[in-house]
């Protein structure tokens, strides 16, 4: 090991402290800053660890494709990264664009938006929209103001939080029943991550796209955002082929195409235990316990298939935790929906889970749980005069 390899080691090490970045942080950054090409080549993340330690370490000296990663990700120029010990770093040219660290974006503030995401949403789960909005839709206006002002590659990390703040925006406004709020925050999400290039970030901005479609009703639409997210499917992560396949089963499901929703939950079901956390967005299906028998009962309940949709609702909820009030709030309306309409449809146990649906209504504000609320009515219409029917209506009047 030469003595310059050690200094040049001491000196990425220093660069990457400075940055605010952890080796496993810097790993991922590579991951998400290599352009396309290189993407393709680069080992699994354990790996990219194992040789940003050999980097710094000196034994293992930085070859052209690691040497743009290390500047792309703590905003140094490959000149002040790898000079020879004793030699000073090359002089920008005059008249070069300044860096980010310079015109004060700095390259910290990435991995400070994908710190505080895992917060809002566990957050959006216990409070629902209307207290989150304020924060995340300041965070998401204050990422896009960074963008036009940060230099590459900043401005690329800034960008893939931008997609993702936007996307939770659009998907909170979309819960507070605010559908033209929501569309233009999913509009934004598509925008920047078409400025990004990453297909990942592509293809998630246009599942959020048919999620939006979802609350309209409008399986044309919902099939045809996830067939564009679906678009070269083999580039695409596990984790974003499963939620465009679910969001496809969805689509399927307000058609009434039974065949169509098993087709797309089965591929969905086959890549689920795949998702992997290299990407900070889009984590419900490894944080909802039951993901896809949920996502199945709900196309179910879509496309009429009421008591099956009933069937698994009473496996599932069984498992579903306390700690998830109003997803759970959704889902126990669902399951009462379905048992309304079932050809033996249990009115006493409709009853029972719309009062309890209710109170959590009352607590999250949520305007998603209040629309399945309001729709039970409907599904009860068989037996709408009876003593339970007029209890139930009582009870969704409380809340519309």
């Amino acid at each position: 090991m030469s003595s310059g390899s050690r200094v040049i080691g001491a000196r990425l090490r220093a660069a990457r402290r400075a940055a605010g970045l952890t080796v496993a942080d810097l790993a991922e950054q590579w991951r998400d800053l290599a352009p396309a090409r290189v993407r393709q080549r680069l080992p699994a993340l354990r790996n990219l660890e194992r040789t940003i330690r050999a980097h710094e370490a000196g034994t293992n000296k930085p070859g052209p494709r690691y040497q743009l990663l290390w500047a792309r990700a703590t905003g140094k120029t490959e000149a002040e990264l790898f000079t020879e010990a004793g030699r000073a770093p090359v002089s920008p040219p005059a008249g070069r664009r300044r860096t980010a660290l310079e015109v004060g974006v700095a390259p910290e503030l990435v991995g400070y938006f994908r710190q505080q995401l895992p917060g809002h949403y566990s957050a959006d789960m216990w409070l629902g929209p209307h207290m989150l909005i304020p924060t995340v839709d300041a965070q998401t206006r204050l990422l896009q103001r960074l963008v036009r002002d940060a230099d590459s590659p900043v401005r690329r990390g800034l960008l893939e939080m931008g997609v993702a703040y936007a996307a939770l925006l659009g998907w909170l406004y979309q819960d507070a029943a605010d559908l033209d709020r929501s569309a233009r925050w999913r509009g934004e999400a598509l925008d920047m991550a078409h400025r990004h290039g990453d297909p990942q970030l592509v293809s998630y901005a246009l599942a959020n796209k048919a999620m939006h479609a979802v609350d309209t009703g409008d399986g044309a639409a919902i099939v045809d955002y996830a067939q564009a997210a679906l678009d070269e499917e083999r580039r695409l992560s596990p984790k974003v082929r499963v939620l465009a396949l679910v969001h496809l089963a969805h689509g399927h499901g307000y058609l009434g195409d039974r065949d169509a929703v098993d087709r797309a939950l089965g591929r969905a079901q086959a890549l689920v235990d795949r998702v992997d956390g290299e990407y900070p967005w889009g984590n419900a299906c490894r944080r909802t316990p039951r993901y896809m028998d949920i996502q199945r009962a709900t196309a179910y309940g879509r496309a009429g298939e009421h008591d099956e949709a009933a069937r698994l609702w009473d496996e599932i909820l069984g498992d579903q935790p306390d700690d998830h009030r109003r997803d759970t709030g959704v889902f126990r309306a669902r399951q009462a929906a379905a048992l309304a309409a079932a050809d033996r449809p249990e009115p006493e146990k409709v009853v029972e889970i719309a009062a309890g649906a209710v109170t959590v209504c009352a607590e999250t504000g949520s305007n998603r749980l209040r629309a399945e609320l309001a729709a039970l009515p409907e599904h009860a219409s068989a037996w709408a005069h009876s003593s339970h029917g007029r209890d139930l209506a009582e009870i969704i009047a409380s809340v519309t």
